[in-house]
């Protein structure tokens, strides 16, 4: 029997799928449609395995469904503007489109060498003019109906990168990209006003219950609505620069008689009032900018407080005077920049009333407590109880006594009940080159003009400067000089650029026509949106996606779009995590040239050309920048392209993070090759043994249902286990006889969305016609069906390694038999010797070994 030769099947299958498109999709086909997508990349080199496992899930979705008889969109962009590109122009002084196209090129060909089923016609990249130029067209449309803005104002930003970031971009007061810590200062800052669309942004996802429940939690958590009191304090004595008092935003209205101080942000007006009168508010203020400024690096940072001298008036008591401090935990973008603290019932406000000597009463009093001796020493309550200390809101639950505050507060005409949100207007302007223009002209008569459509795109230049840091756009000699498109007077072009997250907040929606005159189809659109199923990873839950759903809201008010939501299923994929290595000198260095020795139970490294040590570091997610990547051409160029496809489906649930090691697609090739056995195997030619035929049959369609049900649960890994049990029941029915052909027909089929070229060939092998990429999926009797067999998992040592199939009620000989002859499982435990094997009956096995 030859041996399955997959650098001459795989080539030829992904040619005959192309002269066939087999995957182009038909806009308004009588089948019912699914849209599927995967998040797309960022072109910046060769593929990695996590890159594999993410678009091979897709992938098994994409046929699956093809196979059940939907007209499938699968396709595929590039997510091509932003800074690596730039870097890449300074550092080896490239073009970035050239060195952006070149990447784009390479990893086309690593997508197609792994037989993603993409229609590969509607492909486009984000720095493509005819893709960015449609979004300049609806960007000027959201700026005339005034969902753009631009004004001065507080902006996040990167000292490295030079560039504004988003709040979102913030992570931990750090840049996303260059880790670098975050400043504050101002800049005029163009935003769009996501603000207007938190309540809306937040019901939506009561109705996104394909999404899973973190990625949900997380967007409600940063849109951040809550319910409370807008109010003043009025000062003690004159008004302060006509300012009657000090205005704060509270949720906790109900412990206004426990205030001990008020407190202004760093940034307030009356804040940068002060300091441009006394310059020690001036230097605390400087201080506290250069700290985090994110809410979790601020909230664990060392709360630090000035005295202003300034005091306001307790609005339910005259004589009562609270200080005025500025505190550097206090955000001037939430509420009015402006709190009051209730130090015995809130842990950052208690910090700082500790650390300033400043008062702490309690007013909840906790179920069983003595209102007399209650004290609150180092933690803040801030459970349930009962309001005491407090006159007219004494014996109240907390909320009744809410609602009482604010209503004495509305009677005395000092504020009103408010709802306020944490989610602030994103600023979607970035000081870089390498990006989508935005829009707009400079005139010193007409002030900011937008370019009329009709001369869109607005190009960027060929020829921009990357050798410094900064923004090339603004630097290039000749692109910002223009002529005002209203006095045809001198004028400048905008030379900050729109962030990358406004390319990805709609490309979604370009693909059902990526070659449309407006941005959008209307009409392709409305036939493919909502995306059926996108797949990406989960920390996007907040950027990407939180923007993509604001956007497409912008655009339905606009009549471009008829969704509410883009994205009816998602599911964020687990990380490919390897080991990290490090030489002497601090430098990462590439799993290949490492070759790793054990003595007893340590494990050393050395590089494989020099010898030099090399320090074995921490398991983390593969990165391009660590070099802890392993390329799936490299699993190819040895095991086939299906064997890289099978491991890395195969090794762990696909919402879980999993490690990468290289026995894994040693195993899926194996698998390979057993099925090809199957179907290369000359039958043995014997009369039909009907009771064997009826057995082989109940395998064959108990095996279709497992592998579907598992496909349609998002259960990858257990699809491909099952399909390991199946291929061995076939084995043990040689004789030709119908029954063993159904087996294979189903095989061939079910394996396909995993190791689709195999799975051509096998179907070949059987001469039956066409190709399995248009073949239906195998339906499962379900008379036949009905399992009298238990689905046992395996675990190792405590954890999941595989899975295995018994009768019910199996002895515990029988099923440990099953285990140890299950090749997956024989896999698992290479270079191990079995202690002992525990079978609890009918529900699962563990094996200790060691």
């Amino acid at each position: 029997m030859p041996r399955y030769n997959p650098k001459e099947v795989e080539p030829k299958w992904r040619a005959a799928w192309a002269e066939a498109g087999a995957f182009r999709a038909e806009t308004g086909s009588p089948k019912p449609k699914y849209y599927v997508m995967e998040m797309f990349p960022y072109p910046s080199g060769r593929l990695h395995v996590g890159h594999a496992r993410n678009y091979a899930m897709g992938d098994v979705v994409a046929r699956f469904k093809r196979a059940r008889g939907f007209n499938v969109l699968h396709p595929m962009g590039w997510d091509a503007f932003g800074l690596p590109a730039e870097n890449a122009a300074a550092e080896r002084g490239v073009d970035p489109s050239d060195w952006t196209h070149s990447n784009i090129d390479v990893m086309r060909q690593e997508l197609q060498r792994l037989g993603v089923s993409i229609d590969w016609s509607r492909e486009f990249a984000t720095c493509d003019p005819g893709y960015y130029g449609k979004q300049q067209a609806w960007f000027l449309r959201l700026w005339k109906k005034g969902l753009v803005y631009r004004r001065e104002g507080l902006v996040n930003w990167d000292p490295v990168d030079m560039t504004v970031l988003a709040n979102e971009q913030v992570i931990d007061g750090r840049g996303w990209r260059s880790d670098a810590i975050v400043e504050r200062k101002k800049l005029m800052q163009w935003s769009m006003r996501i603000t207007d669309y938190a309540d809306e942004l937040l019901e939506g996802l009561k109705t996104l219950d394909r999404w899973p429940d973190k990625v949900r939690l997380m967007q409600e958590n940063w849109i951040g609505r809550s319910k409370g009191l807008r109010m003043t304090f009025p000062f003690a004595g004159e008004a302060l620069d006509g300012e009657p008092g000090v205005s704060v935003y509270t949720t906790r209205p109900d412990t206004l008689y426990g205030a001990s101080f008020v407190a202004l942000s760093p940034d307030h007006p009356l804040t940068e009032r002060l300091a441009a009168a006394d310059p020690r508010v001036a230097a605390f203020v400087e201080e506290c900018r250069k700290g985090g400024t994110s809410e979790a690096e601020i909230e664990t940072a060392e709360k630090l407080g000035f005295d202003t001298g300034l005091k306001v008036v307790h609005p339910f008591d005259r004589d009562w005077k609270i200080p005025v401090w500025v505190g550097n935990f206090v955000l001037m973008d939430y509420g009015t920049g402006a709190i009051f603290g209730c130090p015995a019932h809130d842990q950052r406000d208690l910090d700082f009333a500790r650390k300033y000597g400043l008062g702490v009463t309690p007013v909840v009093l906790p179920p069983g407590e003595d209102a007399g001796a209650f004290q609150v020493g180092t933690e803040a309550y801030v459970g349930p109880g009962r309001i005491y200390n407090s006159s007219f809101m004494d014996g109240m639950e907390i909320e009744p006594a809410k609602s009482a505050a604010i209503a004495r507060i509305e009677e005395m005409g000092l504020g009103q009940g408010a709802t306020v949100y944490r989610l602030r207007d994103w600023g979607i302007a970035r000081q870089r080159g390498w990006g989508c223009p935005i829009p707009v002209v400079h005139c010193g008569k007409c002030g900011v003009v937008g370019v009329p459509e009709s001369e869109l795109p607005v190009a960027l230049p060929t020829g921009m400067d990357f050798s410094r840091p900064g923004n090339a756009l603004a630097r290039h000699p000749t692109w910002k000089h223009t002529a005002c498109p209203d006095c045809d007077g001198p004028a400048e072009r905008e030379t900050d650029t729109l962030d990358t997250f406004v390319d990805s907040s709609w490309y979604f929606a370009r693909y059902p026509n990526a070659d449309a005159g407006e941005p959008i189809d209307k009409v392709a659109a409305d036939y493919w949106l909502p995306v059926d199923q996108y797949i990406g990873g989960i920390e996007h839950a907040v950027l990407h996606l939180l923007y993509a759903r604001f956007v497409t809201k912008a655009l339905r008010d606009e009549g471009m779009l008829s969704i509410d939501e883009p994205f009816a299923g998602l599911f964020t994929q687990g990380m490919v995590t390897h080991e990290t290595y490090r030489r002497q000198n601090g430098e990462w260095v590439d799993p290949s040239e490492i070759e790793i020795t054990t003595e007893g139970a340590t494990r050393r490294a050395r590089l494989k050309a020099t010898g030099e040590p090399v320090t074995i570091g921490d398991i983390e997610k593969m990165s391009k920048s660590k070099r802890n990547v392993v390329a799936p051409a490299d699993m190819a160029d040895t095991y086939g392209v299906d064997a890289a496809r099978l491991c890395v489906l195969s090794d762990s649930p696909p919402e879980r993070d999993v490690q990468w090691t290289s026995a894994g697609v040693e195993g899926a090739w194996r698998l390979v090759n057993r099925v090809w056995a199957e179907f290369d195997a000359e039958p043995v030619i014997e009369p039909p043994d009907p009771a064997r035929e009826a057995e082989l049959r109940k395998a064959t369609h108990r095996a279709i249902k497992a592998v579907t049900d598992a496909i349609e649960g998002w259960r990858f890994n257990s699809a491909i286990a099952r399909l390991h049990s199946f291929v061995g029941v076939v084995r043990r029915y040689p004789e030709g006889g119908a029954a063993r052909r159904e087996a294979l027909s189903a095989l061939a089929r079910l394996i396909a969305p995993f190791a689709p070229h195999l799975a051509e060939e096998c179907w070949q092998r059987l001469d039956e016609p066409g190709m399995v990429a248009a073949t239906a999926w195998p339906v499962y009797d379900p008379t036949l069906a009905e399992d009298d067999e238990r689905v046992l998992p395996v675990q190792i040592n405590g954890k999941r390694r595989g899975e295995i199939r018994a009768g019910a009620g199996a002895s515990e000989a029988e099923v440990e038999k099953i285990v140890l002859d299950d090749p997956e499982i024989a896999r698992r435990l290479e270079g191990l010797s079995i202690r002992r094997v525990i079978v609890v009956k009918d529900r699962i096995v563990n094996i200790v070994a060691a």
